[in-house]
């Protein structure tokens, strides 16, 4: 039986990507579809890609499957055969090159299997994929957007609107996905006969919203096709003007790709204008927040003064100190109200007496 998981240690894995010579390609990509088994596809997709090096996460659904990967560039074109050739509703597959990729993203292939490909908290049994919006390429969202009866919806989270957004656009301040669909629509429940457009990241989440607002009545919806990735490579390909301002956040260690030279967001410490994320590097914490360079140095990069004193405290005390203390929910913190703003005022104080 063909092994179907990882053996060797993470430490190692980076030490043979940074070895590698040839260059990779960063790759996002989805798929609306019925999966009959998805237990047996997952495995075979497994087995495919493995054998050529491909590295990254892939989610496995019932509905579907949504991937981010890196390849070694002169097996590009065999990936996508191989994907090609396990299901014939694969044959027109999108696939989403990464704007700003040095290839170093993953170093380990993880394929999971999931409810969802996208956790959207859809119970309704009548809800079809198949009634889904009217895609946009970058030419027709630009025509589009300047019309007054346009509403533009970002379907993303805060800390990813935080940083860039198209001009104009909608945010929705809820927490997940799941709790987007039903505030979005309500928000919305007095516009259904505006024109709506709806945008995330590379496709996935607003084509799925715009099928759950055509599901909930609403007339004129429309989705940017694949996203922001796509839409940026199709305006810079046709020289258009870009109506994307800022930083896309992406979902792997690069946690961003710079659009424009827009700053759009303030670093979560002193407020100073920045766009960079990180995790905090209190291990029992690790929050993802925005810090600047001189923050990150005063502070050895934690979000907290709490953070940098137990950073600094030995490692039975740490162990002591995180037992039983759960980060799952910290890890990205999506919300508007973001824990960091709370530690402004502290971090002032601790400035100040350090300034004197």
């Amino acid at each position: 039986m063909a092994l179907l998981h990882n053996r060797v240690s993470n430490e190692e894995l980076k030490r043979r990507l940074m070895e590698e010579k040839e260059p990779r390609k960063t790759v996002s990509f989805y798929k609306y579809f019925s999966v009959a088994n998805p237990e047996a596809f997952r495995d075979l997709l497994y087995q495919r890609l493995s054998q050529i090096q491909v590295f990254g996460r892939i989610y496995v659904a019932s509905e579907g499957m949504n991937a981010q990967v890196s390849v070694p560039e002169s097996r590009f074109e065999q990936m996508k055969e191989e994907i090609q050739a396990m299901d014939p509703q694969l044959k027109d597959i999108r696939w989403n090159l990464a704007i700003d990729d040095d290839g170093k993203s993953f170093w380990v292939l993880k394929v999971k299997l999931r409810p969802r490909i996208v956790a959207d908290g859809i119970d309704d049994p009548s809800f079809s994929m198949e009634n889904r919006g009217t895609y946009l390429d970058a030419q027709r969202f630009n025509e589009l957007s300047e019309d007054p009866d346009a509403i533009i919806v970002d379907m993303r989270n805060h800390y990813e609107y935080e940083v860039g957004h198209f001009e104009n656009a909608m945010e929705i301040p809820a927490d997940t996905f799941r709790e987007q669909l039903p505030m979005a629509v309500d928000m919305l429940k007095d516009k259904k006969e505006k024109k709506i457009i709806m945008y995330c990241t590379g496709g996935i989440r607003c084509e799925k919203a715009s099928a759950y607002f055509r599901h909930k009545g609403f007339k004129n919806v429309f989705h940017v096709e694949g996203g922001i990735i796509e839409y940026v490579r199709q305006a810079r390909e046709a020289n258009l003007p870009l109506k994307f301002r800022g930083k896309n956040f992406v979902f792997d260690q690069r946690l961003g790709e710079r659009i424009t030279d827009d700053v759009m967001a303030e670093c979560h410490s002193c407020g100073a204008s920045c766009d960079q994320h990180t995790n905090c590097r209190n291990p029992g914490c690790h929050l993802l927040f925005i810090q600047c360079s001189d923050c990150a140095e005063n502070w050895d990069g934690c979000c907290s003064p709490t953070c940098q004193e137990e950073l600094h405290l030995p490692a039975e005390v740490q162990k002591q100190i995180w037992a039983g203390r759960r980060n799952d929910a910290k890890i990205f913190n999506k919300a508007k109200s973001h824990p960091i703003r709370r530690h402004r005022r502290e971090w002032n104080i601790l400035r100040a007496k350090k300034l004197d």
